[in-house]
Formats: C-alpha cells, structure tokens, sequence
C-alpha cells in the first residue's frame, strides 16, 4: 500500500472501556495531526449503519481502530472493515475475537506450551455454593479488558453471594488460581518485544491489585522500566509475548501481561504465567505501550505512525 493520508480515527464505543478509548483516540488523532495525516475522529456508537454511512462517504486510506472493549477490540468491528475492504491497525478478526475471550486464548496458550494459571470457566450461579478453587483465587468476566469486573477472593472472606449478586458480565466467569508476587507487562511491536514493565499498585491510593483505576487514574500506580528482576526472567518475559502474539495470530501492536512469582524462588528466575493479551493496548497518557514504545526510544508520533503504515485487511 502506497503511504496512507487519509486517516479515520475509531474512539468511544459501547463497552465499559469507552472513556478510555475517548482518551486514546483523542491522543492518537493529535499525533497523526502532527505526522502530516489528514484525520477524523469517528465516535463509534450504537447504530452501526451510521458508521459504515460515515466511512462510505469519507472512505479513508486507514482506519485507526482506537476502540477497547466489545465490539471494538472482539472481532465485531474488524469483520466490519474487512467487509468493506478498508486497512485497519491492529489484529484481525481471529486473533481479537480469541484474545478476548480469556477462554479461547488460555486454550490457544496451552496448545503453544505457554504458561497460564490453574483454572477454569465455571457457571456464575453456581459460585454462591462453594470456591471453585482452594482460595485465593480470582474471578473475572470473560469477555472484558482493563480489569473490568476482576475480584479477588481470599480465605475467610465469604464474598462470594455478594460477587454474584452484582455480576453483570454473563453467565459464566474464568476462575484461575491467584498468584503472587509481581504484575509485569511486555509490549510487542510486530515480532519485536519492547521491553517488559513492573506495575506496582499504589496501595494508599485504594489498589490491591492493578484494577481500572490503577490503570488510569494519575497515581494509581508505578511504573519500573525495565523491570528489575532475574535477568532470565526478564529474557523469558520478551520471549513468551512474542510468542503469545504469534499463537493468537496477532497483527501490528499488541501487550502481554503475566503474574510473576518470584517469592520463594531465592536467586532463581521464579515463575511467570500469562494473564491476558491485549489487542487493542491503551495509548492514553498513563498507557504501557506508548511508555515502552518511549523507553525504546520510539515517540508516540512515531508509535501511531507506525500502526497506521502496517495497517491492512485482515481476511
């Protein structure tokens, strides 16, 4: 494809994760400004033939997917565009609908030799019950990013009647063992890892764990990059994100977080394991990817300008 010009920026959206996308899609069609782009901001909303009018009529060169959640980051709105053959940035339909579904891709995980957490999918009415798991454990939706939902149930707590009661995520919920130690995180960029962060909660800000308003509220949470831990740990980290980006089958930028327990391991590497990877990573001001993209010595300019030359159809 000749270098692209025209580009229409996806922002907002319908799932629990559009203030978020509001956020990057605002940083990111700024950036492209300032890279010579001719950009649209397109507030994705309800009615879907309103946004195939919209690009019908405007028909950009590229369309810059800044959506998270549902229907932007599941596979939806990719079948949308390779429908009506406009390159987008990001993965395809495959890979985002599969990265999604925390089901689907702890399978894909598993079948590459990755290391996931013990767990399993279990129907949320039957939660009440009993653990599903000895405790701690975590729960979480399935089919929702940025923590949306995420809870964790220690010994003794007797939550579980409550999490139910308030669970609006569908009938069923992933159950995975919790895992101590660190939240590390390590962004891809085609098949080059960046680097891998350290995320440590800010606990006197109200954070167990890295939940949504650790993710973006300012203070919410450190950042260390590169991380400081076992050098092969760290190796291990680049590695496995590379590789859990090719089992999805992911294109463009994607990010990989792990748990990391390094709690008993004394001088040794500890264990890593795989959460989740986002196909649709945040580049809002408190983002991961952007910092990496940063530390690498890539600008966001030059990060957004990137994704826009190595968008495509992805059929």
């Amino acid at each position: 494809m000749t270098r692209p010009r025209t580009i229409t920026v996806l922002t907002g959206g319908l799932s629990a994760e559009r203030t978020v996308s509001l956020s990057s899609g605002a940083g990111i069609s700024a950036a492209l400004r300032e890279e010579g782009f001719d950009v649209r901001v397109l507030d994705a909303g309800p009615d879907l033939g309103a946004i195939v009018a919209d690009l019908t009529a405007h028909r950009p060169d590229v369309v810059f997917n800044a959506l998270h959640g549902r229907f932007g980051e599941d596979g939806s709105i990719q079948g949308v565009l390779d429908w009506m053959n406009i390159p987008y940035t990001h993965s395809g339909v495959r890979a985002s609908a599969m990265a999604m579904d925390k089901a689907a891709a702890r399978s894909a995980f598993r079948a590459a030799g990755l290391p996931v957490a013990q767990g399993g999918v279990i129907a949320i009415a039957d939660f009440p019950a009993a653990d599903p798991l000895p405790a701690p454990y975590v729960i979480k939706p399935l089919n929702e990013g940025s923590s949306v939902g995420v809870e964790i149930v220690r010994p003794g707590t007797n939550r579980r009647a409550a999490i139910a009661d308030a669970w609006t995520y569908g009938p069923l919920a992933l159950v995975e063992e919790f895992i101590p130690g660190r939240e590390l995180t390590v962004g891809v960029m085609g098949d080059r890892a960046l680097t891998v962060t350290d995320i440590t909660p800010n606990p006197d800000a109200g954070h167990e764990f890295y939940d949504y308003a650790a993710k973006y509220q300012n203070g919410g949470s450190r950042h260390i990059l590169p991380a400081r831990i076992h050098p092969d740990a760290f190796a291990q980290a680049l590695d496995l994100a590379v590789a859990a980006h090719r089992a999805l089958g992911c294109a463009g930028a994607s990010r990989t977080d792990f748990r990391y327990d390094d709690t008993q391991c004394g001088d040794g590497p500890g264990r890593l394991v795989i959460l989740e990877v986002n196909t649709q990573p945040g580049m809002t001001p408190t983002s991961l990817l952007p910092e990496q993209a940063g530390a690498c010595g890539i600008p966001y300019g030059a990060l957004c300008r990137w994704m826009v030359e190595h968008a495509a159809c992805r059929t």
